[in-house]
Order: C-alpha cells, then sequence, then structure tokens
C-alpha cells in the first residue's frame, strides 16, 4: 500500500487542506510598506494596502482565514489603541472585508502590542516589582473585543491569559448587539521561548520582566485542560493551543477530552528554526513544512494557525 503515490494518498489517514490553515498578518501604519521581519524570513509588517494583497492571495490559495495584529503608531500604559474605532486593525479590517468573503476574519484581542511597557494587561508597579492586574485589564479587553467586531472582525481571539477575560468578552459581545460574534480562546498558552521572532514582528516584547506570572508553566498539561474548562464554560466557541510541535501531546489530550474545534499555533519560533534549517541546506523545505504540519493534524488540531500557510498553499 505504500509503493505508488496514489495508493499511499487513498489509504492516508490524515488529510492536510488549504482550507484549514490561517495566515497571521501584521499590519502597519503608512502606505507601500512591506517590511521583512529579519527572524522570519517571509514573514512581513504590512501597511493596510499591502495586507490588502495578501488577502487576495490567500483568497486564491483557499485558505481559511487571516489572523491579524496591529502594531499602533503611538502607545501608551494603558494600551488604548487596542480599542480605537480608527485603530490600525480596525482600519485593516474595514479594508480587508470586500476582499475576503472566503475568509475567516480573525483578531488577535490583546494589549501588549498596544502597551508602553509591553505586558497584555495593566500594570502596577512596587519598586523592581510589577503585578499585572488582573480585573482592572478585563474591560479594557471587553472593550477592545466589541471594537473589533464592529470594524468586521467574524471572530475574536482574546490571546492575553487573563483569568475571566472571555466571560466578560462574552457580555460585552451580546450587550452589544454581537451575539452572533464566536470567540477563539488562547485557552492553553504557555510561557515560551518560541515566541522570540513574534516580539520582533510585533514590536511587544516587555520592557521589563516576563509574561511567566500570567502565561501558562509549559511543564503543566493538566492546569492546562482546566484552563480550556474554564474558557468553554465562560462561553469560549473554539479553543486555540499555543505553542504547537513542543506541546503536541497537550494538544493530543485536549483532543480527546473537548469535542468543539481546536486549532494550534505553530508559532514563530517553531517557523524561524525551520527556516534557519532551509537556510543552511539540513531540511528539505516543502517536505519538512508539511511534515511539521502534518503531524499537528495529526495529534487532534481542526486548522493551524501558521506562517507557513501562502507556501503550503501553493503546494497543496
Amino acid at each position: 500500500m505504500r509503493r505508488t503515490e496514489a495508493l499511499r494518498s487513498l489509504v492516508r489517514e490524515t488529510r492536510l487542506e488549504p482550507g484549514q490553515l490561517i495566515d497571521p498578518l501584521f499590519v502597519c501604519p503608512g502606505e507601500g510598506v512591506r517590511r521583512e521581519i529579519g527572524s522570519m524570513p517571509g514573514v512581513f509588517q504590512l501597511s493596510v494596502d499591502e495586507a490588502v494583497k495578501e488577502a487576495e492571495e490567500a483568497a486564491r490559495l483557499g485558505l481559511g482565514g487571516l489572523l491579524l495584529f496591529g502594531l499602533p503608531a503611538e502607545k501608551d500604559s494603558e494600551g488604548s489603541g487596542a480599542w480605537d474605532e480608527a485603530g490600525i486593525v480596525q482600519t485593516a479590517l474595514r479594508a480587508l472585508k470586500p476582499v475576503s468573503r472566503s475568509l475567516v476574519l480573525i483578531a488577535d484581542v490583546c494589549l501588549c502590542e498596544y502597551t508602553s511597557h509591553g505586558h497584555c494587561g495593566v500594570i502596577e508597579r512596587h519598586g523592581e516589582e510589577f503585578t499585572v492586574e488582573n480585573d482592572a485589564s478585563l474591560e479594557l479587553l471587553a472593550r477592545t473585543a466589541v471594537s473589533l467586531a464592529r470594524a468586521g472582525a467574524d471572530m475574536v481571539a482574546p490571546s492575553d491569559m487573563m483569568d475571566g477575560r472571555v466571560g466578560r468578552m462574552r457580555a460585552a459581545l451580546d450587550e452589544g448587539g454581537l451575539e452572533e460574534t464566536p470567540i477563539l480562546s488562547y485557552a492553553s498558552k504557555f510561557a515560551s521561548a518560541f515566541y522570540g521572532p513574534f516580539r520582533e514582528a510585533a514590536d511587544s516584547a516587555p520592557q521589563f520582566g516576563d509574561r511567566r506570572s500570567y502565561q501558562m508553566d509549559g511543564a503543566n498539561a493538566r492546569e492546562a485542560m482546566r484552563e480550556i474548562e474554564l474558557d468553554l464554560a465562560e462561553g469560549a466557541d473554539m479553543i486555540l493551543m499555543k505553542p504547537g510541535m513542543p506541546y503536541l501531546d497537550v494538544l493530543r489530550m485536549a483532543r480527546d477530552r473537548f469535542e468543539v474545534p481546536l486549532g494550534v499555533y505553530q508559532v514563530s519560533g517553531e517557523y524561524s528554526m525551520l527556516q534557519a534549517a532551509f537556510a543552511r541546506g539540513w531540511l528539505e523545505p516543502e517536505r519538512a513544512m508539511l511534515e511539521s504540519l502534518v503531524g499537528m493534524r495529526r495529534a487532534g488540531a481542526d486548522f493551524i494557525v501558521t506562517y507557513f500557510a501562502k507556501a503550503a498553499g501553493r503546494v497543496l
């Protein structure tokens, strides 16, 4: 049954299709901006007009959707650009909507790209120490979710890891007449070294400390299941696991336990590692790329957020 490609295809258990892939976009101010990210070859910071071109290509390739991150012109301690009706992602959503009918437009909901300190919530400093004020952050995150949904997001995706944020967002969306807007929760988001290149891409590195006090400890799989269960109880419709490759066991646990749609984010560090190996001729690019994605599908992901989305879509 392995002798020919036709036979192998006939009995293949796990399928990978373009419609299962979500392409992340980093949107920045300006016009005609297409700035390559040094640690992520082939990935760019894009002005809105360039993001529209990317969306058109994604639609032609039959990809499942886009995940939008914003790089605001200015930042402040609260991250007010996140819920600004004229904010960078809100502006991009309005421009993308007409050319993205076949794509699901997903808006990331977090404050880290918009805060001057680079953390995902409101910060209170205590000398050299700091705390993230969980409850004070919830209203700002909910306001952001409503603003993004009104601007055209088909789905909002909270990635901040504040406790209770899904319930507050669900209530705010419902109160705003946006009952049909689904929530894709990053319920299982680990404090990972594999996010490094993303922080360059989104200009979101913390200016002090780190995020281990609110993102999950990578050693705790059972805790991840509790986090997912809590977010589903608060009204999450879908779950996103992050990172991918180092946490395939956690993905499998979630797939076996929960019947909701389940996605995984092949994060920036995973992408950059593979690209570095490709550049040195250590791995065959097309085969390694597809193998990494099939592994996540086999582990239980219904869809994958990946910087390889367009490249894989061209092959598939």
